[in-house]
């Protein structure tokens, strides 16, 4: 990948992703090095939105696997078509081609009856890329899996033989922190913090992923968004929004004609930018201050 990190930017840019030159820069050191990132950071400051603007921007198919508590390497990896399995060796009795006992059992581990699971998909895809979201819910034996795969970017299926990639996927792991990784899997990937971007960035974001939001507007949904996420104290809320949340309310005034904000639209579109009816309370009780 000959790109530089100023075009990495630019391309990002191009999809609707707007990053900081460190991010750009270690985004270019995953490519450059073939290394996993690992990027950290509270929800929605746009973790897993990166991987999709760099599979968009390089024009790979994108490969996701959602991480959750208990998942294993069989659902990350492979499965076999039991049901066409069954099929198909009825349909080989029907023949009266069973007689082969070893024969028939080979044939029901044929590549047509095997079901790749996201990691096997993105070796057998590559170039890809992949998408291991929020790492931090599964537990220390899906770690180690992820360890070894990435390592060698191939997997062996004992039914099957060796699957290896052609060329090694772009991986990105995304964590909200819920629990720390462990240090092999650290030292494996380039890691990066990814905070929620300042005023003017934001405000550029939004520009950029909602072009149709008046630009006073715009101003006005981040500038009340900053505040709340600076808020302490009684007024800190229990889930500050992320910038899919900027967007979101943003997009729900423009549907309701507004331009600048108001109030009562405010009010009336909070359910796009907070999730608990605590938070909604306070940001509720708050507006007439934030909004002046």
């Amino acid at each position: 990948m000959d790109l530089t990190p100023r075009e990495i930017a630019d391309r990002l840019a191009g999809t609707g992703y707007l990053a900081d030159p460190e991010l750009a820069t270690v985004t270019f050191l995953g490519l450059r090095m073939q290394r996993p990132l690992l990027l950290e950071g509270e929800p929605g400051t746009g973790k897993t939105a990166l991987a999709e603007a760099v599979a968009e921007a390089l024009d790979l198919p994108l490969v996701r696997l959602q991480c959750y508590e208990g998942i294993d390497a069989t659902q990350a990896l492979y499965d076999w078509d039991f049901a066409r399995q069954i099929l198909h060796l009825r349909a080989l009795e029907a023949a009266g081609g069973a007689g082969e006992v070893e024969e028939a059992e080979k044939s029901l581990y044929d590549e047509r009856f095997l079901l790749a699971r996201p990691v096997l998909a993105a070796l057998r895809q590559s170039p890809s890329v992949l998408l291991v979201d929020e790492v931090d819910r599964a537990d220390d034996e899906f770690e180690a899996f992820l360890l070894e795969v990435l390592s060698t970017y191939q997997v062996t299926i004992p039914e099957f033989g060796t699957v290896a990639a052609a060329v090694p996927p772009v991986v990105v792991l995304t964590s909200n922190r819920t629990r720390e990784l462990h240090d092999a899997l650290k030292r494996r990937c380039l890691y990066h913090w990814i905070d929620h971007p300042g005023l003017d960035r934001e405000i550029e974001i939004v520009r950029s992923r909602a072009p149709e939001v008046a630009e006073e507007l715009a101003r006005q949904v981040v500038t009340v968004v900053q505040q709340l996420r600076g808020a302490e104290g009684a007024n800190a809320l229990l889930k500050p929004p992320g910038v899919a949340e900027t967007l979101d309310w943003a997009r729900a005034l423009h549907h309701l004609g507004t331009t600048e904000m108001n109030l009562e639209s405010a009010a009336a579109t909070l359910g796009a930018l907070v999730k608990h009816r605590e938070d909604a309370d306070r940001v509720r009780a708050a507006l007439d201050r934030l909004l002046t």
